[in-house]
């Protein structure tokens, strides 16, 4: 009976644990529809006649980034608990090695992007002196503060600058004040820093997957992968935690929310690493009887 109850319990608890997960996958599907829209709407006012095809990629390298990691969870998720052991052959192993490669290859253009981004806005582009955003009115540029966009027209010229300098951002058509400038550069900075410590996170989940895939399932090296990815975990709620105070919370949203997808497959490698684990403990126990037996 007890046998029974245990085995009922983990049913249960597995039935739970694929509940929250598969919700926490729905949810990061619906939050790559929110940034696909910001993008969208971004590249509506950054965007000109003059803007080249890079120009136009690195306006949609947010929402493209998210598409990525979208495949790359789905990757963990055919190797970590759907594809059994037996099935992981020679051709599925490859096709979903080099889909994970490929999207690897699309964040790492993110970096490219975002370090791009951050070059351009080293410079102070000032496209008005001292006059503020009513003297460019007549302008194709689009006025930017904090992520926020507004078309510069002669009701609300005053309200988002009446006097001072204003300033192109790199080459989009969208300019701002120096309060906006500088904050802007802190943005550009915050996301070079978030999506480079997702690319470690994802290379130490890399290799700890193929590790235990040897069934190797402790020692040194996957306590430090651990010791990485918590501290940068860390780091990433910090971030997180600073863009909600000015007022982005989508972002907290999105940070905590693919937290958790990579929980999910945390969760599955613990069970992977369990029957791994039990597996190896039915071999000892034939290989003690039938050593006994003789």
């Amino acid at each position: 009976m007890n046998a029974l109850a245990n085995i009922g319990q983990r049913w249960d608890l597995h039935r739970i644990q694929q509940l929250v997960k598969w919700t926490v996958y729905l949810l990061v599907f619906v939050n790559f529809c929110f940034y696909l829209y910001d993008d969208v709407t971004r590249a509506s006012h950054a965007l000109h006649d003059e803007s080249t095809i890079m120009d136009m990629l690195g306006s949609f390298a947010t929402s493209s980034a998210v598409l990525a990691w979208l495949l790359l969870l789905a990757m963990f998720e055919l190797e970590t608990y759907a594809i059994e052991d037996a099935e992981w052959n020679g051709w599925v192993a490859r096709l979903v090695h080099g889909l994970r490669l490929a999207c690897f290859l699309v964040i790492a253009h993110t970096v490219f992007a975002f370090a791009e981004w951050c070059w351009d806005l080293r410079v102070d582009q000032v496209v008005e002196p001292s006059r503020g955003a009513c003297a460019l009115i007549d302008s194709d540029l689009s006025w930017t503060y904090n992520l926020e966009y507004w078309d510069i027209t002669a009701d609300n010229c005053e309200e988002l600058s009446a006097s001072g300098p204003v300033y192109r951002l790199g080459k989009d058509a969208v300019v701002t004040d120096a309060k906006g400038l500088r904050l802007e550069r802190q943005l550009a900075l915050a996301d070079v820093g978030e999506i480079v410590a997702w690319l470690i996170i994802i290379l130490a989940m890399e290799v700890m997957v193929r590790l235990q895939g040897k069934g190797v399932t402790d020692g040194p090296l996957m306590r430090r992968l651990k010791i990485v990815k918590y501290v940068l975990y860390g780091f990433l709620s910090c971030l997180a935690l600073w863009w909600n105070s000015l007022g982005h919370t989508l972002y907290l949203w999105d940070t905590f929310l693919w937290i958790a997808g990579f929980a999910a497959i945390e969760m599955n490698l613990s069970e992977w690493r369990d029957e791994i684990l039990e597996e190896r403990s039915q071999t000892q126990q034939q290989e003690s009887a039938a050593a006994e037996s003789t």
